[in-house]
This record gives structure tokens, sequence and C-alpha cells, in this order.
């Protein structure tokens, strides 16, 4: 069985953001894992929606984390792609993100579980995506593959917060509307608050 455009799409929309793959000792294939903040139950359902095929249990939430979750079987399908993603277990942004991430629908996603916005009324906005559990190499790769597939201009901030310093993505004011365009229609409302309220 191949994993369709569509699903591919959103895997990497995921592992660029918040999912992850796990892989066990003894166990055939790698499994997907999805968990997400209370508030964000419309997100969590719209991605099982799309993925149940390839899952053997609903969306459950954990009272104690306050959160939604769920996680596909293990699939043999994974395999290739987790070895892009991972290397020695560890997250990584593949030497081939180009051909992997062009389309908007992966680009909103990530957006959704790793971005916040910076927006002033009749002022100034800016978006940000957390690059932090790469490196900063990864994150200047990111950076031109959203310039090169979606003419989104941004610039990579190395900040630092509690003495380590994370990679983070700022669109401001030259790829902002690209970036806007591109993601707007497929934010859900749970997320509606990262899009700016032009009037």
């Amino acid at each position: 069985m191949k994993l369709d455009k569509k699903f591919q799409d959103i895997v990497v929309g995921l592992l660029l953001g918040d999912g992850c793959f796990e892989k066990k000792k003894d166990t055939i294939g790698i499994r997907l894992q999805i968990k997400q903040q209370s508030k964000a139950k419309e997100y969590v359902e719209w991605l099982y929606g799309h993925l149940k095929g390839h899952c053997l249990s609903e969306v459950k939430f954990r009272k104690d984390y306050g959160q939604y979750y769920f996680s596909t079987r293990y699939l043999r399908e994974f395999q290739d792609m987790y070895n892009l993603f991972y290397v020695g277990g560890k997250k990584v942004v593949p030497s081939n993100i180009k051909e992997l991430l062009t389309s908007p629908l992966s680009l909103a996603i990530w957006y959704m579980d790793d971005g916040s916005l910076d927006y002033r009324p009749k002022d100034h906005y800016a978006f940000y995506l957390a690059s932090n559990c790469f490196s900063v190499e990864d994150s200047k790769n990111l950076q031109r593959v959203l310039l090169q597939n979606f003419g989104v201009k941004s610039a990579v901030y190395n900040n630092l917060c509690r003495g380590k310093r994370y990679p983070r993505i700022c669109i401001g004011s030259e790829g902002r509307d690209k970036f806007y365009q591109a993601v707007a229609p497929h934010i859900l409302n749970c997320f509606s608050y990262k899009l700016p309220k032009f009037t």
C-alpha cells in the first residue's frame, strides 16, 4: 500500500511541527503520534478524520495532561519517511525537504502546530515558526525552501532563552502576505487567533 499525496502532505507538516514517529525494537513498522492541548480538540479530530484508516482506536483525552491524542498503527509505509526525518533517533530536517514541503496544507499544519502571530492592529504583523527542535542550519534550509517553493521571504533568529539558544523563523513584511495567502484557507477555527483580523 502506498500513501496518497494528501496523506503525505499532512504527515510532512506534522513532522515539521509537533507530530512524532515512534519506532519500537522488535516491532515492524513505524507509528505516528499526535498530541495536542484540549483547546485544539477540533484540530486533533480533523487530523484523525484524515488518518483514521490507519488507526486502531479513536481520539482519546488524557485528563492529567489535558491532552487529546491518537496514534496510527505501526506501518511499514512510514519507514522511508522515518529514515528521512530521524537520525540517531533525533528529528531533523531532511536534505530533500524542498521536494517534500511543497503543499500549502503542509505549511498550514506546521504553522498550526508550531506557529505564532505577532499582531498589532493597524500597525504591524509578523508570523513566527518555532524551529527550536531543529538546528540553525536546518532552520536556514527551511528558510530557503519557504522562499523557493512558496515565494515567502523570512529570517532565522537564534534566540536566547534560559541560557540556551533556540532558532525560529520570522516572516515579516516582505513575506507575510504570501504566507497568509498560502496558509489561511487551511487554518481551522480553533487556531483562528493565529491569523490577523483585517478590517
